[in-house]
């Protein structure tokens, strides 16, 4: 099994509601397959680096999975049959990626050094 990630940029124009039901469908397709969601992240309503279809922000949600390479095409399918969707994107986690993500979400990244105290 490897491991993936799936970016999706919905449209800004849907409600909260609309867009967790959409986010909701793919979470969905995803574990139907037999693939187990490592991690969900919604990153809320955020700016875009450039318009898509006249819009300049959309809702970002990141979504981490363990799979096999046939959900792939299948969720890419439906993220492109779907007009709520503006974007989206899918890669594959090398080792290093796996491993810094769990770092990551360990919190491994947000501690802060202890200072000595000069006495």
């Amino acid at each position: 099994m490897n491991q993936y990630e799936t970016v999706i940029v919905l449209t800004p124009l849907l409600s909260e509601e609309v867009a967790k039901e959409a986010l909701a469908k793919f979470s969905k397709i995803i574990t139907d397959s037999g693939a187990e969601i490592v991690q969900e992240d919604n990153w809320g309503l955020r700016k875009l680096a450039y318009p898509i279809e006249k819009k300049a922000s959309g809702f970002f949600h990141l979504t981490e999975y363990k799979s096999s390479g046939e959900l792939i095409s299948k969720l890419e399918l439906e993220l492109k049959r779907d007009e709520r969707v503006l974007r989206f994107l899918t890669i594959r986690l090398d080792r290093h990626a796996v491993a810094y993500n769990d770092k990551k979400r360990s919190g491994a990244f947000n501690k802060k050094p202890k200072q000595e105290v000069a006495g």
